[in-house]
């Protein structure tokens, strides 16, 4: 091989290997699945339709609705009485009141009637709101 030649193969086998580099095609960020991450919350229930379910249901026996019944109404009979200025207890005290008897249903009812659980679990700050308004409070 002439020295020229020798010198042009040398040159090619020592020379520096060009790199192409392509950058990775992304897609366009998407907005989060989140319907999917969690379960859409139910809508409150209304004290009717909360009553109606409670009787109706077969999760608490006949004798411990009728318990459950006293303490509700024993219940609404201190908020009665807090609203005329009879009790002399804080709106406080009534929202533990009110929160050991939700924690108590909610007892009864998480494994045998799931889904009036949650309902309640649910419309616990929207019951809490009709009782602490004595406006709304009066309405019922």
């Amino acid at each position: 091989m002439p020295p020229s030649a020798q010198a042009a193969a040398t040159a090619k086998r020592s020379a520096p290997v060009q790199a192409h580099v392509v950058a990775p095609v992304l897609a366009p960020p998407q907005a989060p699945v989140q319907a999917l991450a969690r379960p859409q919350a139910t809508p409150p229930l209304d004290l009717q339709s909360l009553e109606a379910r409670l009787k109706a249901t077969q999760a608490i026996g006949v004798f411990t609705k009728l318990t459950l019944k006293n303490q509700i109404d024993d219940l609404l009979a201190q908020f009665r009485a807090y609203y005329r200025g009879q009790l002399k207890v804080t709106l406080t005290a009534l929202r533990q009141s009110f929160d050991r008897l939700v924690l108590k249903v909610l007892a009864l009812l998480q494994d045998a009637d799931p889904p009036l659980a949650m309902a309640i679990e649910s419309s616990r700050e929207s019951i809490w709101g009709i009782l602490s308004n004595p406006a709304k409070f009066a309405a019922v």
